[in-house]
C-alpha cells in the first residue's frame, strides 16, 4: 500500500526526511500520492467532510483552560478563536484508502524510519489517530502545539486561496517551554516558515515542539487534510478533555485511559 513510486530510492528519501526533521522539525514528500490516487483521496474527503464536528471555541496555543496562577504575559493568557473541524476515525469508511494507508505495515516502517524510531504504533483511540481536518472558507487553524510527539499528514484537497501551513521550528523542547519565544511568535516577532502544500503531498512534522497554524482559507473550497497520528508506545488514547474539544464526544475507552502516563511535562 506504500505510495512511493518504485523508482524512488527509499533509503535516500528517508535520509533526506531525517535531515529535514533534525534541522527544521518538518519535512515534505511532494506527490507522495500520485495522480492516480489523488481523485480517490479527494472523493473520500468530500464524502466524509459533512460528518465533521464543527465548534467555534476560544483557545490558547496549548489548548488548556484558563490558569490565573500563570504570570502576566504568559502565552497561555493570549486567546483566539478556533473554528476548524475534524471528522473522527469512526466516521471514515472502513476499507478506505486513508484507513488502509494508516495501518499499512510498509507505511508504518517508512514513518518509523523517517523519525528514527524502532517502530511506531497507530493510536488505540477509536476517534483520533486517523482524522480528516476540514478548514472551511473564512476559517483557519490558529497557532497551537500538538498533543502527540509527531504527526504525519496528507493534503487531499487544497483551497482556492489561503490555507497556508506556517510554523516556528523547534520553538520549545521536551524540557523547556521557552515562553519568551512563544510570546514573540504570537506577536509576530519570531521567524516562521510557510509551506504551500499541494494535494498528494505528505508532511512529517514534530508538532509537539513547533508552534504552528493554518492561515485562513479564502474562496469557495475547503481545505482537507488527512492526519495520521502515531506513537512510540502501543495503546495510546487521548484525554477526555481534548477528545471532547475536538469531536464533541468521548467513548468508554477515553474515560478508562485518563490515568495514562505522559511522555513529558509540557503544557498541552
Amino acid at each position: 500500500m506504500l505510495l512511493i513510486d518504485d523508482a524512488v530510492d527509499t533509503a535516500t528519501l528517508v535520509a533526506r526526511v531525517r535531515r529535514d526533521l533534525a534541522t527544521d522539525g518538518c519535512s515534505v514528500v511532494p506527490d507522495f500520492a500520485g495522480p492516480e490516487l489523488r481523485d480517490a483521496l479527494r472523493a473520500e474527503g468530500v464524502a466524509a467532510a459533512p460528518h465533521a464536528y464543527y465548534d467555534v471555541e476560544t483557545v490558547n496555543v496549548y489548548n488548556t483552560a484558563p490558569d490565573p496562577s500563570l504570570p502576566p504575559g504568559h502565552p497561555a493568557h493570549r486567546t483566539t478563536e478556533r473554528g476548524n473541524a475534524f471528522v473522527a476515525r469512526d466516521a471514515l469508511p472502513a476499507g478506505s484508502v486513508l484507513e488502509r494507508l494508516y495501518t499499512d505495515p510498509a507505511f508504518l516502517r517508512f514513518v518509523a524510519d523517517c523519525f528514527g524510531l524502532e517502530r511506531v504504533h497507530p493510536l488505540a483511540d477509536p476517534l483520533s489517530g486517523l482524522v480528516l481536518n476540514v478548514v472551511t472558507p473564512g476559517r483557519g487553524h490558529p497557532w497551537h502545539f500538538d498533543t502527540n510527539e509527531f504527526t504525519v499528514s496528507l493534503l487531499t484537497q487544497e483551497p482556492d486561496d489561503g490555507g497556508v501551513f506556517e510554523y516556528c521550528p523547534n520553538i520549545r523542547t521536551a524540557g523547556a517551554e521557552n515562553v519568551d519565544d512563544v510570546r514573540a511568535a504570537l506577536e509576530g516577532r519570531f521567524p516562521s516558515r510557510r509551506l504551500a502544500l499541494r494535494p498528494g503531498d505528505l508532511q512529517l512534522f514534530a508538532g509537539r515542539y513547533s508552534l504552528h497554524r493554518v492561515t485562513p482559507v479564502t474562496g469557495a473550497t475547503a481545505r482537507h487534510s488527512a492526519i495520521f497520528a502515531y506513537s512510540e508506545r502501543p495503546g495510546v488514547v487521548g484525554t477526555v478533555a481534548r477528545t471532547r474539544q475536538l469531536f464533541g464526544r468521548v467513548t468508554p475507552a477515553h474515560r478508562a485511559a485518563e490515568a495514562r502516563v505522559r511522555v513529558d511535562r509540557l503544557m498541552d
